[in-house]
């Protein structure tokens, strides 16, 4: 009541009233609700990183800053009487002090969401002594559990080497007996879950999530109130559409791959195609990966697409270590560099992957013709 607040802000508020209205959550309002609906069950969350106030894409906006003074507003700190604690800092430009910190700190409070976000995925790397030292292998070492959650953002928008990858590859190296969690959701209430599981479960291991940076105003990326109070975290999502006796291609993805996967199956108007999205990479859902593959039994392709470079991203870990079938692959050429620095042959690359995907379709529309 009575605060001015920037005519942009006020934009927000009214476009998240609306989806409430409307029954359309996106990522940013399922984030919020994960964190809230923590709070007042009494779970303390702590948010760090370099813009984790506003969100890197202005996307969060979890501090409100007023248009005539220096004061802030922050929604999450007024939910109800005897809620518990938040802490949201933006911190310096130090990757590595900051999550060595944050990392200390889930230990001394191991019942506190503690989150730490990279402000692109790809600068993880300032960090990498305490992702090898500590992150990816102190209950290896010292049987030391820490629930740290890491969030890096990532996709392929053409924004070059070091805006796009956030080098999944490496952490999907060091992965091996549940050691943490990684995972990448294609939808709000997907997210809005994993963060809820990671404080209800009884242990606590990292868990690293890549965010998506164009998906989070994308149409068709949103979620019901209902999947967010009835469901639960998905580890792996099968392809709704699809007639299992149709289909002869089977594809495997994770990430906003999926949405382009996606508009291109329904250009084409093909049900010979299923998609089947792998949110959790580590620890690997194989019994319900078996299920699928029984599913469509009668595929005889089975691809999996990435958007890195075929020896980066998900392909060396998938290659080695998905259940039973042989796996073809779909992705950018082998490179030194996690991305090129062209945005238009970013673009051309992006193609070249959703027209191998869908060759055998592009075949029949062609003979069609």
């Amino acid at each position: 009541e009575g605060k001015k607040f920037f005519s942009k802000m006020e934009r927000i508020l009214g476009d998240r009233a609306r989806m409430l209205e409307e029954d359309r959550l996106d990522w940013g309002m399922a984030e919020l609700l994960a964190y809230g609906s923590l709070l007042v069950e009494g779970h303390p969350v702590r948010f760090t990183g370099q813009d984790v106030e506003r969100g890197t894409f202005s996307h969060r906006h979890a501090v409100v800053k007023m248009a005539d003074s220096d004061e802030e507003f922050i929604h999450l700190k007024h939910l109800q009487e005897g809620q518990a604690l938040l802490q949201i800092y933006n911190s310096l430009l130090s990757e590595y002090a900051v999550l060595g910190f944050e990392y200390g700190y889930a230990f001394a409070s191991p019942n506190t969401l503690s989150i730490w976000e990279a402000q692109f995925g790809d600068f993880v790397n300032g960090a990498q002594i305490i992702l090898d030292q500590y992150l990816c292998a102190a209950e290896e070492k010292w049987k030391a559990m820490n629930g740290t959650v890491l969030l890096l953002p990532h996709g392929y928008e053409g924004q070059g080497a070091e805006h796009s990858s956030a080098r999944m590859e490496r952490f999907l190296s060091s992965c091996a007996e549940g050691n943490m969690q990684v995972v990448n959701c294609t939808t709000p209430a997907n997210f809005f879950h994993v963060l809820r599981r990671q404080v209800a479960w009884p242990f606590r291991r990292p868990l690293v999530v890549f965010t998506p940076k164009s998906l989070l105003r994308h149409q068709k990326c949103v979620s019901t109130l209902e999947e967010l109070g009835k469901g639960r975290f998905q580890e792996v999502i099968d392809d709704g559409a699809a007639d299992p006796k149709k289909v002869d291609t089977l594809v495997f993805c994770q990430g906003k791959i999926y949405y382009e996967l996606l508009e291109k199956k329904e250009e084409l108007g093909t049900d010979t195609l299923a998609i089947v999205r792998v949110e959790q990479l580590h620890p690997l859902p194989e019994a319900q990966l078996k299920q699928v593959l029984a599913k469509y039994k009668q595929a005889e392709r089975h691809v999996w697409v990435q958007e890195e470079p075929e020896n980066m991203g998900a392909w060396p870990y998938m290659s080695m270590c998905f259940p039973g079938e042989r796996l073809e692959v779909v992705a950018r050429p082998r490179s030194a560099a996690p991305a090129t620095g062209s945005a238009q042959r970013s673009a051309a690359q992006q193609k070249a992957i959703i027209d191998k995907t869908f060759e055998k379709n592009l075949k029949r529309a062609k003979a069609r013709a």
